[in-house]
């Protein structure tokens, strides 16, 4: 039966990025970033599962990646469609939101046959681009005229495209250890996170995916000064 935990809530990762998607095509952001807060959830704690158990298999690795492509693919693609929409009169223009889907996929891909990716991120990871995207609708609340422009959000398709299967070197907050020494970039980076949330809420999302590559540049200079000492 245990064996079956893992895959279970990748499934309830894959169900909330669909019931999150219709959400977003209805205009009720607030709902579809519960949805999305869900599925990152479920996609943190069915590796952790998997691996505590012992049951990490070939199946659960595939159906995670075609959970992440409902969830933290189509999802954001269909925000950024949304938007589009909201913002221009223009038929089709919406639909280029989407990229950003098919460069999900493709990041999902690579990460699967990429060696390299087993403790760190080469390129933008799909969720942290997701939560990005997500905090769009709720930053033009406040400032429309950041976000509710064609050329703005053309712009961050083009962007988080691009950064989605770049070869930038991202940390993954999986630690191997709890040691200062080797995470502490790591550690000032929640900390940083998490005070932007409180501060900033929605707002503090782009500040903490600029802070994330920041960091973690941070984090693989003293990670290279380290191997050469």
């Amino acid at each position: 039966m245990k064996k079956h935990i893992p895959n279970t809530l990748t499934c309830f990762n894959l169900f909330s990025g669909c019931v999150g998607i219709l959400f977003v095509l209805k205009g009720e952001f607030l709902l579809a970033f519960y949805c999305v807060l869900a599925s990152g959830v479920f996609d943190f704690f069915d590796g952790m599962v998997a691996r505590l158990l012992h049951v990490k298999s070939d199946i659960g690795r595939e159906l995670d990646s075609l959970a992440d492509v409902i969830s933290f693919g189509f999802l954001p693609g269909a925000v950024l469609y949304k938007l589009l929409e909201m913002s221009t009169g223009h038929t089709y223009l919406p639909y280029l939101g989407f990229i950003v889907t098919a460069f999900s996929a493709l990041r999902l891909a690579k990460f699967n046959i990429d060696e390299r990716q087993t403790s760190e991120f080469i390129g933008l990871n799909t969720p942290m681009n997701t939560f990005f995207i997500m905090s769009l609708p709720f930053i033009g609340v406040a400032y429309p005229t950041w976000v509710y422009q064609p050329w703005v959000l053309l712009t961050i398709v083009a962007v988080v495209s691009f950064l989605l299967v770049s070869e930038i070197r991202l940390f993954s907050m999986k630690l191997s250890s709890l040691e200062w020494g080797e995470n502490k970039f790591k550690y000032i980076f929640l900390f940083i996170s998490i005070v932007l949330l409180f501060t900033l809420r929605f707002l503090a999302l782009p500040f903490i995916l600029l802070t994330y590559f920041i960091f973690s540049q941070l984090h693989f200079i003293l990670q290279k000064r380290q191997d050469k000492s």
